[in-house]
This record gives structure tokens, sequence and C-alpha cells, in this order.
């Protein structure tokens, strides 16, 4: 028999949350170190947790606590002064060194896939804001603008403009701290797909669409996470995204030693997929639905710790997942201030209906401690599962039906577009 698998996670709010519950429900000891002062009531209701005050990095638990495994939620920890020695001490559920410029710099990754014969939007790197307005001026086009290094604490959050003129006007507004990065507007048939890999050894997991946009009818701007999403188990690759996205880039995984989970996402135009990044890792929203449609999921942890061969085990009655946010109004366009309101939330989290994980909220006031009250952008997502589309659907609907907050919203046509991938 297995020793119980230990993991530490490094993250917080939703993602961190989900993960926590998912891998203990599976078996696993989990400890989270809380690596940003948000988000942090969900992972404490539901493991040990540690934060800077307690602990200045990760690397101080491994002398207090056996850890066999580490899943970081972004790539930001990899730019840490402790994250070279945390990644010599313990096993890690991602990509490291050269392997991680695959997410980390946006321009490499795109040599590297066009290198491989792989279909890229034209793009370009602008350092500064003269050479992007000389870029602009001589190749006038609509372009979806990006930060150059895929950080969730860059300047620049991805801005989609469908338009010259959109494209003019954000120009005009953003921060060019660490420069400029093009990518050629493609429209809006954009789906992903997510595999492990091992050895050189390509392992579909899912196929998943992410709805980025704030809005019904994916109209607003896009948020800084997405506010809702369906995933379907697909170990055969039905779609043919990763024979065509992820498989040219065997050689390339093989030589860098990769090790972990990649996510292409791409776009269908003129029935041609054309990739507009790669993720190393499950991604915030997929991260603790994948593990939650596994029968095995420490499997794959284990693999990556030991080198074992790993085949998905998925449960037969969650092929499809469905996931909704519950945002504060604002979100994404504003900074959400005043009041703290009270959130609803059901007596528990984890029922038969769903999942609900906690993100952007907090305790109430000592004199009423179990109220819990909204505290920022993206307060909650709910997760429902089901034997097809709708059903995953209407199960999500319904489980938000059970949490509520006056100042906030969530998107109500989830499902409705964008689904199976290449469709608009």
């Amino acid at each position: 028999m297995q020793s119980p698998l230990s993991v530490l996670i490094i993250g917080v709010g939703a993602f961190t949350h989900g993960l926590t519950q998912t891998l203990q429900d599976a078996g696993a000891n989990v400890i989270v170190w809380l690596s940003r002062n948000y988000g942090h009531y969900g992972p404490i209701q539901v493991c040990s947790t540690y934060d800077e005050h307690d602990y200045a990095s990760p690397i101080e638990l491994l002398d207090t606590h056996h850890c066999d495994i580490m899943i970081p939620m972004s790539i930001d920890w990899a730019q840490q002064p402790w994250a070279k020695e945390l990644s010599h001490r313990i096993a890690v559920f991602c990509p490291t060194g050269e392997a991680s410029k695959i997410e980390r710099d946006r321009a490499c990754a795109q040599r590297i896939g066009e290198d491989a014969g792989i279909v890229f939007p034209h793009s370009f790197v602008a350092q500064n804001r003269l050479e992007a307005q000389g870029f602009l001026d001589s190749h006038p086009d609509a372009y979806v603008i990006k930060n150059t290094l895929c950080s969730p604490t860059s300047p620049i959050h991805t801005i989609v403009c469908e338009t010259l003129a959109d494209t003019q006007s954000w120009l005009d507004r953003i921060d060019y701290a660490e420069g400029v990065f093009f990518q050629e507007y493609m429209g809006h048939k954009e789906a992903g797909h997510i595999v492990f890999v091992q050895n050189g050894h390509i392992t579909s997991l899912v196929s998943n669409q992410e709805y980025k946009r704030a809005f019904n009818g994916n109209m607003g701007k896009i948020a800084g996470a997405p506010l809702g999403g369906l995933i379907e188990a697909d170990p055969d690759d039905k779609y043919d995204l990763a024979k065509k996205l992820i498989a040219p880039l065997q050689p390339w995984l093989k030589q860098v030693k990769y090790t972990g989970p990649l996510q292409v996402t791409a776009i269908l135009k003129n029935n041609i997929w054309s990739v507009i990044e790669y993720n190393s890792r499950l991604g915030v929203t997929c991260g603790p639905m994948i593990m939650r449609m596994l029968n095995n999921p420490l499997d794959m942890l284990r693999a990556v710790i030991d080198g074992s061969n790993f085949s998905p085990d998925f449960n037969t009655d969650k092929p499809m997942g469905c996931s909704i946010t519950l945002a504060a109004y604002g979100y994404p366009f504003l900074e959400v201030t005043g009041p703290a309101f009270p959130l609803t939330l059901p007596t528990a989290l984890t029922s038969d209906k769903g999942d609900v994980w906690l993100n952007e909220v907090k305790a109430g006031k000592p004199l009423s401690p179990s109220e819990v009250l909204a505290d920022g952008h993206r307060l909650l997502d709910v997760n429902a599962f089901g034997q097809d589309k709708d059903t995953a659907v209407a199960r999500a609907y319904s489980l938000m039906q059970d949490v509520g907050c006056s100042n906030s919203y969530y998107r109500t046509d989830i499902g409705d577009t964008m689904w199976p991938p290449g469709a608009e």
C-alpha cells in the first residue's frame, strides 16, 4: 500500500481552495503557502496554511513538513530568489528552466512552435511606445495587445482589439514598463486543450473553453481570469488539437525534459488553428476541475515524482464540467471599493450539486465570525459536472442560485456559444 502523498501548494483563492479540497478528498495530505495578500479564507477552511509572516519562503516549510511535490498557481514563483533551491529540494508539478519559456516568454514560444511547423498569428514585440507606434503605423490592422512575459503581475492584461481604431486607442493608454506583444486579431473561434507531458510522451486530458469577456454575448473587456468555462474529458483528442498543436513540439519537449501539464489555446480561422499561447500549468479555472474529473489524480502527481507511467482514468459520471464565476460589480473595468457586502453561501461548499470555491472573500466581524464578506473583484467559482454540456451547465447555474451578494454579477450565457471547439 502506498503512503499518502504530501503536497505543497503555492497560491491563493479559488484555485488553491478547490485543488486542496479535491486532492485531500483523493487521499493526499496538503499544506499551502499563501503567495499573495488576498484570497486566504477559502484555503484556510480546508488545510494548514502559511504566509510570509509565518515563513519568509516556502522552503522553510520543507524543514518542518514532509512534502513530496509542489504545485504552483502561476509561473511567477520561478522568478523568486528561493525558486532554484526549492526546485532542487522537491518535485515540481510544472516545467522548470528552459522548458518554462514556452509560457514565460511569448516570443520564444512562438519561435519554438513555428520551428515545429505550427501556425501562429503574425506578431511583433515592441520594447517601448516609439517602437509600438512605428509598428502600428507600418502595419495598420487590428491586434491583440499582451504583456511580453505572460505574468499575472505584469502591467498589461490581454486586450482584444477588433479594429485598428481600438488598437490605437488602447496603445495610447497602456503601461510600457515591460514592452508590448502585438498579436494579429484572428476572431472569436477560440478553444483549448490540456495534456500531461512526461519523458517526451504526451497524454491528452481535456479540451476546454474559457469565457474570458465580462458580459453576456461575449461582450466587454477581457477579464483578468475567465468569467466561466466548459471542460470535457478528451483522452482521445477527438478535436485533434493535441495532434495539430502540441504533438509537433515533441522533439523540443523531449530535449528540454519537459515534465508536467501543458495547455494550448488556439483560434480557428479559415479552417486553420493558430496558437495564441501555451501555458505550462493546469490553469486557475481548469485545474481543480480536472482533478475532480479524474478517478486517479494522485497518479499524475506521482508520475512527476518517480517517473511512473500515467494513464488518465476519468469518472464516467463527469465527462463534462462547467464553471461560473461570481464577480463584484465593476470588475474588470474598475477597482472595487466600498463596504464589504455579506455573501450568502450554501451550508456545504461541496455537495452532490457541485463545488463552491472561495476567492476574494473574508470572515466577518469578531461578533459574527460565521459571516462571510465580499473582499475584492472575483468572489467565488461554482463548478458542476454532468453527462453532457447542457446537464453540467444547468447544474452549475442551479448551484449559483445557492450563493449571492448584493454587489455582484455573473454571466448567464455560459455554454450558449463557443462550443464545441471551433464554434463561434
